[in-house]
């Protein structure tokens, strides 16, 4: 990050400290900043009328404010009032909560803010200081934002092997704060070779979905302030439910994403293998290969049926998708015959927020349909065994990708060549193994004196198990009270 970006982001997280004695979670504290953002920005770059924000509401009438009630009063009220507009509008103030409640506070803030002109900001500064607060955000535990934000540098490895082109169409159905979606828009911002291609890029290119109202707004806003997503009528963000059939978007020339984890869902999806008869929440979508209530594979049916033909993916998938029977062979057995499952790259422990994660990127082509199996070999790159990552202490960085991406041979896979780290494995040593599992392991861990399993550590995966299981008996009470 720039020294200017730094500053500033220092400048803008020291806002918090006015709303500290609140008693907000980091995540509360940004969500306030985008609302007030919002609305500087666009009476900056005088778009109150273009985005429909009425003069009552609008950041020049707000600064005018000098009694702090009246003006807390006024901003409440516009949540309210701005969050049944159309457009990028409506959705930055979507299912609005102010939670700012002290009218001097509210007033200093405004004056702060005031103070800073940003739209004369470079538009890469304004999105290193949003991408800063987003950052200081995942870091806060209380908010539990760290579950939304993707390790930026394997986000860009991604990209950087995944070589989006002008003119494709690019989508993430869980954007979460609009990583992935970031990355192929400074991937490709230097590539485009004339008017058609910069405006498509700036307006057409990218789409996203999140189901949480709060995470679609950063994501949005996130996009807005690297000018993404210009045209204030039609955001390229939207909120909603990806894995339901109604949330219907044209195919795409690739996927990037990285879905919720997190072991079962309350809702089982119905695919071709029939109905489920004990759930009583249930989504039927005839177009998936099996029913289950777990989302990780669910969310790979539903990438599948995203692509166009020859269309690329690659999302992130926690183990159990490698390995787990029943829904999950099906699943991988239909992935290997209509797809090209060429790669996938094992990530290293210790570079999540939620501790004791174990995840890996899966890498597929979708096929034409065909009798023979579109899968030869599946390559698999181990950046796991005898790593050591910690987020605060040994972060992952770009220079431990460097490996994976020479190896991954973007322009030609015919070029790959196996190394102690990457493999090849036939299609046929893929299906042969029990339930088609893509758990690959071939290095000899070597037991290290980390703090990876420490006391504090262990805690925390049980916790994390223990709050999955509260949510599953939650939602068998709800159906319970239903009967």
């Amino acid at each position: 990050m720039s020294q200017t970006g730094s500053a500033l982001v220092q400048k803008v997280w020291n806002y918090a400290h006015v709303l500290k004695d609140d008693g907000l979670a980091f995540m509360d504290y940004t969500e306030q900043i985008t609302y007030l953002l919002f609305l500087k920005m666009a009476s900056e770059l005088r778009l109150d009328e273009t985005a429909d924000i009425p003069s009552f509401y609008a950041w020049g009438t707000l600064t005018k404010i000098s009694d702090p009630r009246k003006l807390l009063t006024r901003y409440h009220q516009g949540l309210h009032s701005l969050s049944e507009r159309g457009g990028l509008l409506g959705l930055i103030f979507t299912k609005p909560q102010s939670k700012i409640n002290d009218p001097a506070k509210l007033h200093y803030l405004i004056k702060m803010m005031d103070a800073e002109r940003w739209s004369a900001l470079d538009v890469d500064v304004k999105g290193e200081v949003y991408e800063g607060l987003l950052a200081k955000n995942a870091d806060d535990v209380r908010g539990g934002a760290g579950q939304y934000f993707t390790p930026r540098p394997v986000i860009r490895a991604i990209v950087e092997v995944m070589r989006p082109e002008p003119l494709m169409r690019i989508s993430d159905p869980a954007c979460g704060t609009g990583g992935f979606l970031l990355a192929a828009f400074e991937y490709l911002k230097n590539r485009t070779a004339n008017a058609k291609e910069d405006a498509h890029l700036h307006a057409r290119a990218l789409h996203g979905i999140d189901l949480v109202p709060n995470v679609a707004r950063l994501c949005a806003m996130n996009l807005f302030l690297h000018e993404i997503s210009t045209d204030l009528k039609h955001p390229v963000i939207e909120i909603a439910d990806s894995l339901e059939s109604k949330t219907k978007i044209d195919p795409v020339d690739m996927v990037l994403t990285n879905p919720p984890f997190g072991k079962k869902s309350s809702v089982t999806f119905i695919g071709k293998s029939g109905k489920n008869q004990t759930d009583k929440i249930s989504y039927q979508r005839p177009d998936f290969w099996a029913t289950t209530s777990n989302k990780q594979l669910n969310f790979v049916q539903h990438v599948y049926s995203m692509l166009k033909d020859n269309g690329r993916a690659a999302m992130v998938v926690p183990d159990n998708v490698l390995f787990e029977g029943g829904a999950g062979e099906t699943i991988r057995q239909n992935l290997l015959q209509r797809c090209d499952v060429h790669t996938l790259l094992r990530l290293p422990t210790g570079i999540w927020y939620s501790p004791g994660v174990k995840a890996n990127v899966l890498f597929f082509d979708k096929k034409p349909a065909a009798k023979s199996p579109a899968t030869n070999e599946v390559w698999v790159y181990d950046l796991r065994s005898n790593k050591n990552f910690s987020i605060k202490n040994n972060p992952i960085r770009p220079d431990d990708l460097t490996d994976f991406i020479h190896c991954y041979s973007a322009n030609d896979h015919s070029q790959r060549k196996e190394t102690d780290h990457f493999r090849r494995f036939k299609y046929s040593e893929v299906v042969a193994r029990d339930k088609a599992s893509l758990d690959f392991q071939w290095q000899q861990e070597i037991e290290k004196s980390s703090k990876e399993n420490t006391p504090k550590i262990l805690m925390k995966e049980i916790l994390s198990d223990l709050e999955e299981a509260m949510k599953e008996f939650a939602a068998a009470e709800e159906e319970i009270q239903r009967e």
